[in-house]
């Protein structure tokens, strides 16, 4: 081979870098990459919708910690599917998404679908620009995997000139890039010393992580940390925030603690700022984060009670506490086991709670689900939707568990479970999503038709987008709660029209079969409960007595 087209170096750089896999709906600007995949052992996810595959590349970002990749078209196709970055960067979850683009040499003369994709992107984005030449589009991907994981995990956009694709270079002038491990910035020990002094002089600490510590690693991590030191660690990932329903009664122990140790966490609205009551005013804080500006937040609203910062990540974070707090342990078991009761309590009435004639209350449906992971372990749970969503995440605990994330945008679901069953191809993948939510990428289900999916999706079929209706209740009142309501669709059937299974289900005793059918299908499956329409639960600490 005397020269190489920048599709084939784009190919052949993504699959030396480690990619094994790419999501993507097809366009005229990224036909030769498709062309030049073929000569690689990259899969081929290929999906109905550019934001179903940015939201199925998030949900491979945060299961696997490596960086998933999107891939999609120029102009409408790139709009479309930044609309998923918002989620990702919010959830801190690595990505790259690469773009199409029209050809530079026709910038500025009408080209097709001509964009100013890299500016589009950028502020949902760590990183977005557009490659300059053929010969450096190998760079630009390794810079661009680095930039995703390193320091804050987030997504990347890269758009790709078809020019640039379709141009021919020297073949010996051109080097692949080598995969590079992002490096770890570790805290200064005079720092850990410092938080450990801080510490051990608080009766009440809580350290709080945020999202990119909330996967399998990061959970191992901090529950390393608690049982050395005895200091509750406590990651955050739910737009609800201090009301996140999977936390429990969070809300009374948050406003308890004397001390909050910040790792990786940004003070913001999900902690109510740190501001009373949710926070007393003699709370003093800690933070160390890899974003100067974060630190930065805190200093200006928090003034002298920020008694230490610094820069550095939170996974060599995590691991030097573990080590400096670790004779500690003792002193705090008190304080831990209240924080530990607190988070796990759940409202004694919900153990009798019963919906009404031909509906499921949330409840039910969330206990229905839990038993069938229990069932079937080794499981998935993905939990959407502006109202259900909330209840499996207060309900079912132990599962390996995609949440929408504190951006709060709902709709990801679906492209989440398909994420998740490529993931772990044997293990049940059940998604939990509102009848809004599913309307979103309900057409994703003919993707998990093609690709031999059988992921298991439950409705809350409310007939509403509840969670706006219930902002109008309380708001304005019951005479002015309108325009938020939907028709009680049979959306399982559109599953079975597209190859899948579909069941109907308007009791809590139909719920055990239906989803036992579902998995023995074999097929992706929807399973349409109707159900009331209540709001998310709250657990509120008169609750906890």
């Amino acid at each position: 081979m005397t020269s190489i087209r920048g599709a084939d170096l784009v190919a052949r750089s993504l699959e030396r870098l480690g990619v094994t896999r790419i999501f993507t709906l097809s366009g005229n600007h990224i036909m030769p990459i498709f062309d030049a995949l073929l000569a690689t052992t990259i899969e081929i996810v290929h999906v109905r919708h550019e934001a179903a595959c940015v939201h199925m590349a998030d949900a491979w970002g945060r299961l696997t910690g490596q960086v998933g990749v999107a891939l999609v078209t120029g102009g409408q196709g790139l709009s479309n599917g930044a609309a998923a970055l918002f989620t990702a960067l919010a959830a801190e979850s690595p990505v790259l998404l690469l773009s199409g683009h029209a050809g530079l040499r026709e910038l500025g003369r009408g080209a097709f679908q001509e964009l100013a994709q890299a500016d589009i992107a950028r502020p949902m984005c760590k990183a977005s620009w557009t490659a300059a030449s053929t010969a450096t589009l190998g760079d630009d991907l390794a810079r661009a995997m680095r930039l995703a994981r390193e320091g804050r995990p987030g997504p990347v956009h890269v758009a790709l000139p078809v020019d640039l694709l379709e141009h021919e270079v020297p073949a010996q002038s051109i080097s692949l890039p080598d995969a590079i491990e992002p490096s770890a910035v570790a805290p200064a020990p005079s720092l850990i010393d410092r938080v450990s002094r801080i510490v051990s002089n608080h009766a009440r600490p809580l350290i709080l992580l945020g999202p990119a510590l909330c996967g399998a690693e990061g959970a191992a991590m901090a529950r390393a940390l608690e049982q050395r030191s005895g200091v509750p660690v406590i990651g955050m990932e739910s737009p609800r925030g201090v009301n996140d329903p999977g936390l429990g009664c969070f809300s009374e122990i948050l406003a308890e603690a004397d001390l909050l140790v910040l790792v990786g966490k940004p003070l913001d609205f999900t902690l109510r700022f740190g501001d009373e009551p949710a926070v007393s005013p003699a709370c003093a804080f800690v933070a160390i984060d890899p974003e100067p500006e974060l630190i930065a937040r805190v200093s200006r609203s928090k003034g002298s009670r920020l008694l230490a910062s610094g820069i550095a990540d939170p996974k060599p974070v995590l691991a030097a506490l573990t080590a400096s707090l670790a004779a500690e342990a003792g002193g705090r078991a008190g304080w831990c086991g209240r924080v530990r009761a607190a988070l796990a309590y759940e409202p004694p009435e919900w153990a009798a709670v019963r919906g009404s004639a031909g509906r499921v209350h949330p409840v039910q449906l969330a206990q229905a689900v839990g038993d069938f992971l229990k069932r079937h372990p080794g499981g998935t749970l993905v939990c959407d939707g502006g109202e259900i969503g909330q209840w499996p995440q207060a309900l079912i605990r132990g599962e390996r568990r995609l949440v929408n994330g504190v951006s709060g945008t709902i709709g990801a679901a679906i492209p989440f479970a398909i994420a998740a069953q490529i993931l772990s191809p044997d293990a049940p993948v059940v998604a939990i999503l509102g009848d809004g939510t599913f309307g979103f990428h309900m057409a994703e289900f003919d993707t998990a038709v093609r690709h031999a999916l059988p992921i298991i999706v439950v409705i809350g079929n409310d007939a509403r987008w509840n969670a706006e209706y219930q902002i109008q209740l309380r708001s304005y009142g019951v005479e002015r709660a309108k325009h938020c309501e939907l028709l009680p669709s049979r959306y399982e059937q559109v599953a079975v029209a597209l190859g899948g299974h579909g069941a109907w289900v308007t009791s809590a005793e139909e719920l055990p079969a239906a989803l036992e059918a579902a998995r023995a299908s074999g097929k992706p499956a929807c399973i349409n409960v109707m159900i009331d329409g209540v709001p998310a639960p709250a657990i509120h600490r008169a609750e906890a007595g």
